[in-house]
């Protein structure tokens, strides 16, 4: 048993990344520290500016007990949601959330999709949006918890408003605004 719970009654959520069995908890050394890429607090803005909390109207952002709900319905077979790492490949596989699918954002320095039929093909093969009548129908689209590397990365708010901007419904879409950075920060499980 955990001495460093999550929270009360909540020493740890067992997911599964990549066909593995991971137990996400609290570092249990006292002496742990955060991870150097999230130690800098100096970034460049743009493109490292800090996000709001309020993205977008009906966009719910979401905090580290949330996240690791999501995670725990997924662990427990909901296949209605999906927790989305949108960052790119190298970051992902350097380090994530275990649980997390990666699903890039390609984007240029405006923060503007550069491959947008990547991100359409996602929703019809990854979210449960259908095709219809030239449109797309999302009745059946996955809710979407989606994070980057933290408060300052931009990557995210700015998936997020692509997805909107197609369609898909602001209440199946969540921010986790603190990503990466405060993922480390509280000294959660990383794979």
């Amino acid at each position: 048993m955990p001495e460093y719970n999550i929270t009360i009654g909540l020493p740890s959520v067992v997911v599964q990344h990549r066909g593995s069995t991971v137990t996400i908890q609290r570092a249990q050394d006292p002496s742990a520290t955060i991870r150097s890429e999230y130690a800098p607090t100096a970034r460049a803005c743009p493109p490292y500016c800090i996000q709001p909390m309020k993205l977008a109207q009906g966009i719910e952002t979401f905090g580290e007990l949330e996240m690791l709900d999501y995670l725990q319905r997924i662990a427990d077979g909901d296949t209605q949601y999906m927790v989305i790492d949108s960052r790119t490949p190298d970051w992902y596989e350097k380090v994530t959330i275990p649980g997390a699918v990666n699903i890039p954002y390609a984007q240029n320095m405006a923060g503007q999709a550069t491959d947008l039929p990547a991100v359409k093909a996602s929703l019809l093969e990854m979210f449960g949006v259908q095709e219809s009548q030239g449109g797309y129908d999302f009745s059946s689209a996955r809710s979407l918890a989606i994070f980057c590397n933290g408060p300052w990365c931009g990557q995210t708010p700015n998936y997020i408003r692509t997805l909107l901007s197609l369609g898909y419904p602001a209440e199946k879409l969540k921010w986790y605004r603190g990503g990466m950075q405060d993922w480390c920060a509280l000294g959660l499980t990383v794979v």
